[in-house]
């Protein structure tokens, strides 16, 4: 397998500098989702594998795996030479135009990682080259590798590694002396591409220092990493698949709106109440976790904590959810917020009856309640007044936690009101989903004010 061994050496004379190709790649499942990199060093010359690194980073985009994939590629050839000469060949267009300096970097979050990569080499060391994704597949499987490995829980590990077997012969693919466009490169053409990096570099520079500056003033945005439809251009392909696991197609074909706010919603476990099907709001008896709503809660720990991705936990006030946050917060080392109107709904007069018994003491407050979101339980609150004080709840923490991963542990009205509006359904879907105690769903949140229903009701970490 290959390491970071040295090969015959790629030098064309005597004192002449070495030179490496590197490849690149990163895939993320959902964009954003599950993302790993993968990044392959070959040499120049003889096109043989020197260096091979993936990783598997948890919830990002398409953009972010592709920039980290770039990153380690560069810090693997650095390791071996760091006096070499670099071509980098990838199929994101996006990474290869602003790293060579043709397109500017908007995104705020891009720029620190395009500086990284630009830090690595001496600028005038390294150029980038555009490739088909058909010539980029060594690089491809590892990312895929990665974000498998990631699945499972596990690190990507180079001795279990197939990427270079699956991905074919590759020495007779490389075309060794060639420029982006395919002709063969010139010290002209490759003074030009190294002149354009040093200018890419100088302007990310001035791009992040004017954002901190900003950031300094409390000008601009109140999310540093927003963007508009027009700074970006649209990822290059959507995520690649895993072998036996299909990839999850990229939302749309607008811009990359950047790293969204993700909200992770999870439904307490169980109380004594839930099995009964009765119901049980915020204006009842507050009952605490059963043995079963106990485990369930230490369940959907253990199932985010293997995903690793979550990095803030915001809870409702009542018991159960206090009990189920804790249970998750503890495992991933983290503190619980309190969201007052992330509360279920207070069903007055209804609290702790069934439906049968509701539909037999107060049938005209039921028939009211199904036929409109305005008409609340006697005594109670209404869909419309919850739904109101949910978006309320939603809006702050998108304010206080844009572009990361949050947990909110709420109830079955709250997730169904932030899945309805996510999906711009009317408050009458609220009666036509099922959500189950400690399932799992998720809403990512856009800078242009979209959002998109990632996940609903998933209770594979309770079987």
């Amino acid at each position: 397998m290959p390491g970071s061994q040295d090969s015959p050496d790629s030098r064309d004379a005597p004192g002449s500098r070495r030179t490496f190709v590197v490849e690149a790649d990163g895939g993320s499942r959902g964009n954003p989702g599950p993302a790993g990199y993968g990044a392959v060093v070959r040499d120049a010359r003889t096109g043989q594998t020197l260096s091979e690194a993936a990783e598997y980073i948890g919830t990002a985009t398409n953009n972010v795996a592709e920039y980290r994939g770039l990153i380690a590629g560069l810090r693997a050839a650095h390791a071996l030479d760091p006096q070499a000469l670099v071509r980098v060949r990838m199929d994101s267009k996006l990474v290869v135009e602003q790293m060579s300096g043709r397109w500017k970097i908007k995104h705020p979050g891009m720029r620190p990682l395009a500086l990284e990569a630009a830090s690595v080499f001496p600028p005038d060391s390294v150029t980038y080259q555009w490739i088909p994704r058909e010539e980029n597949k060594h690089a491809d499987r590892l990312a895929n590798e990665a974000m498998d490995a990631g699945r499972r829980g596990e690190a990507w590990r180079p001795a279990a590694s197939t990427a270079e077997l699956d991905a074919g012969a590759h020495a007779d693919t490389l075309p060794g002396l060639t420029g982006a466009s395919g002709s063969p490169a010139t010290p002209e053409s490759s003074a030009e591409a190294r002149a354009a990096a040093r200018a890419a570099v100088r302007q990310a520079v001035r791009e992040t220092h004017r954002t901190a500056a900003a950031a300094e003033r409390g000008a601009g945005t109140d999310d540093p990493t927003a963007l508009t439809a027009a700074d970006e251009l649209p990822v290059e392909h959507a995520a690649p698949a895993g072998r036996g696991e299909p990839g999850t197609p990229q939302v749309g074909w607008g811009a990359d709106m950047g790293t969204p706010t993700t909200l992770v919603l999870l439904r307490h476990g169980e109380t004594p109440l839930t099995p009964l099907k009765r119901f049980s709001g915020s204006g009842g008896t507050d009952p605490e976790l059963s043995a079963t709503g106990l485990r369930q809660a230490e369940a959907a720990a253990s199932a985010l904590a293997a995903r690793g991705t979550v990095q803030h936990v915001v809870s409702s006030p009542l018991v159960r959810c206090r009990q189920t946050a804790r249970a998750v917060a503890d495992r991933l080392g983290l503190g619980v917020e309190i969201e007052h109107d992330l509360r279920e709904a207070d069903f007055g007069a209804w609290e702790g009856l069934t439906f049968a018994e509701v539909r037999e003491r107060h049938p005209d407050d039921l028939d009211a309640w199904l036929a409109s979101p305005e008409a609340a339980p006697t005594g109670g609150e209404s869909f419309a007044r919850v739904i109101r004080r949910v978006e309320s709840a939603r809006d702050r923490i998108l304010a206080r936690h844009a572009g990361r991963t949050v947990l909110l542990v709420t109830h079955v009205t709250p997730v169904k009101v932030l899945a309805c509006t996510a999906l711009g359904a009317p408050p009458e879907a609220l009666f036509r989903m099922e959500l189950s105690a400690a399932s799992l769903s998720a809403v990512a949140y856009y800078a242009d004010g979209n959002a998109s229903l990632r996940l609903l009701n998933d209770t594979g970490h309770l079987r």
